[in-house]
């Protein structure tokens, strides 16, 4: 069974179904909802610091599969003898401003320079918060392999990275990484864009990486849509969903899922083990900060959902269910 390419409508990529993106349209009562929000968006407390300890990846882990969480959806993925890093923010702002935007929780607990020799990096989007260009920049005349959706890899030369070095898929679009894994790219709900003008001109997506041993889902940016069954019915079983569980807002319900919505997806893929990611390190919606993952416990406690929830920067063997509270732990 193969996937449907994304569809365009002039210069602009649709959605899998019809979407609203809460546009400008909603953005009296967006604004309004700020002003009188009251939720804890931001956590008092300051979170941290996290420290990885990168001698850990001179050492190959021993269930063949390893994630070390940065924070949001960059996560370092260590899948059969591969390294693969997803998204990667390491900048203190998720802004096209480096002193305005939504600030990181914490600081990135493992240094760019401290990172193990990757075989790919992966693109979901060119959302801000997704494809930072001061990290991308920093890879700039290296060799590693950039795969990302249609039209995101203009951004990527521009900041230094070399065309032969990146790969961009459509939706239904397989590569390999090396000789042993399989990335798919696969359908999402969401948008693009990173200014006014030009929303919806490159694609985004989510991926399937098939290893021989592993295989699992990177969910990025996604509102629900019945796409979700379809991949599990074509790709699953999936060892572990990395699935989007925060910001979320009643004034853009299409294209974010929050827990609830996460969870039912990662049902429908055919989840053994489900990571929420895309919460805790930025506040980009009205819900209090901590609101996702406490919800989603509560959603895997009725579901008989297994979650698994490393503490960020802590390089962890994917094993079984695991629960570390990060987020509870008070200085």
């Amino acid at each position: 069974m193969s996937l449907e390419s994304a569809s365009k409508k002039g210069s602009k990529f649709l959605n899998p179904i019809p979407t609203d993106a809460g546009g400008f349209g909603k953005l009296i009562p967006i604004l309004r909802e700020y002003y009188t929000n009251t939720a804890e968006t931001t956590p008092k407390r300051s979170l941290g610091p996290f420290k990885t300890n990168p001698s850990i990846y001179k050492k190959k882990p021993a269930s063949g599969l390893r994630i070390t969480w940065i924070g949001h959806s960059s996560l370092l993925i260590e899948i059969d003898g591969k390294s693969i890093l997803t998204d990667p923010v390491w900048s203190e702002r998720a802004s096209f401003l480096s002193f305005m935007g939504p600030k990181r929780f914490f600081e990135p607990p493992l240094k760019l320079d401290e990172l193990p020799p990757l075989d790919a990096i992966l693109l979901s989007h060119d959302h801000y918060d997704h494809l930072d260009k001061n990290t991308i920049k920093y890879f700039s005349g290296s060799i590693i392999q950039f795969y990302c959706s249609l039209g995101v890899g203009r951004y990527l030369e521009e900041w230094g990275i070399n065309g032969n070095y990146i790969t961009e898929v459509d939706w239904g679009d397989s590569v390999m990484i090396g000789d042993n894994i399989i990335l798919t790219a696969t359908p999402a709900r969401h948008f693009s864009g990173r200014g006014i003008i030009n929303r919806n001109e490159t694609l985004w997506s989510s991926f399937v990486i098939k290893g021989p041993k592993h295989n699992i889902f990177f969910g990025a940016d996604s509102g629900w849509f019945p796409g979700f069954k379809e991949i599990g019915d074509t790709f699953g079983p999936f060892d572990l969903t990395m699935l989007e569980i925060g910001a979320y807002g009643k004034y853009w319900p299409d294209i974010h899922m929050g827990p609830d919505h996460a969870s039912n997806a990662h049902i429908a893929l055919k989840g053994k083990l489900m990571m929420p990611i895309h919460w805790g390190t930025f506040n980009l919606a009205p819900h209090a900060w901590n609101e996702p993952i406490e919800r989603l416990e509560q959603y895997a406690k009725e579901k008989k959902i297994k979650l698994f929830i490393p503490e960020p920067g802590k390089p962890t063997d994917v094993k079984g269910a695991l629960n570390s509270e990060w987020w509870r732990v008070k200085p």
